[in-house]
């Protein structure tokens, strides 16, 4: 797999080898707004796909952020908490929330790649 793959709950993952690094999309952090708070999941714990791991808070709501693939978190973005507004401005780079060891590569396949996402989250905005 290259590149990002998307889930309609608008979370990101990115290959490298059998480590993803997870995030949320520049589409939900513009929808969510100011961030201020993110829960992170902890290092050693066993996500399932489309099972939440964190949850982002902004000044309007808080959100809960599931994983695209399951597997075990093997990294945070520990930066994240003393400045959780990273996310705001760089949601898909260095806004990561966290790397997980997927367990199954097949679960990725039911994912959107970016040119997808982007017609999808378009057909939102209509």
């Amino acid at each position: 797999m290259s590149g990002k793959k998307f889930s309609q709950d608008h979370e990101w993952i990115e290959m490298d080898g059998d480590i993803g690094t997870v995030g949320i999309s520049d589409y939900a952090q513009e929808q969510l707004g100011e961030i201020v708070f993110v829960e992170l999941p902890e290092v050693g714990a066993t996500v399932a796909a489309k099972g939440q791991f964190a949850v982002v808070e902004s000044v309007k709501a808080a959100s809960e952020i599931y994983a695209p693939a399951g597997g075990e978190v093997v990294e945070v973005n520990g930066a994240l908490d003393d400045a959780p507004e990273t996310i705001n401005s760089g949601a898909e780079t260095t806004g990561w929330i966290a790397r997980i060891r997927v367990a199954d590569p097949g679960e990725l396949d039911a994912l959107l790649d970016d040119a997808a996402y982007r017609e999808f989250v378009s057909g939102l905005e209509d």
